[in-house]
C-alpha cells in the first residue's frame, strides 16, 4: 500500500491510513513495518460465500491529507 501510494512509512502513520472492511470482522489491516496489506483475520471461503462461485473481499483505503 505504502508503495502504491508514493508515500515512506513514516507519511503513513502521520497521516493516519485506515483499512476499512465492510461488515463486523476487520480481514485486512496494514502491516506496520513494511506497508503491506496484510490478512488481520482467517479468511474462510466456504462460510463467506458458500452460495457465490466468485467470492470478493472488499475494502476501503482511507488517508488523512492531500494526496
Amino acid at each position: 500500500v505504502a508503495k502504491d501510494l508514493g508515500l515512506q512509512l513514516s507519511a503513513l502513520r502521520e497521516r493516519d491510513l485506515r483499512i476499512l472492511d465492510r461488515g463486523r470482522t476487520q480481514y485486512f489491516a496494514l502491516h506496520g513495518q513494511t506497508g503491506h496489506l496484510v490478512t488481520a483475520e482467517r479468511i474462510d471461503r466456504e462460510q463467506l460465500c458458500r452460495l457465490v462461485e466468485k467470492c470478493v473481499l472488499r475494502c476501503e483505503v482511507m488517508v488523512e491529507g492531500e494526496m
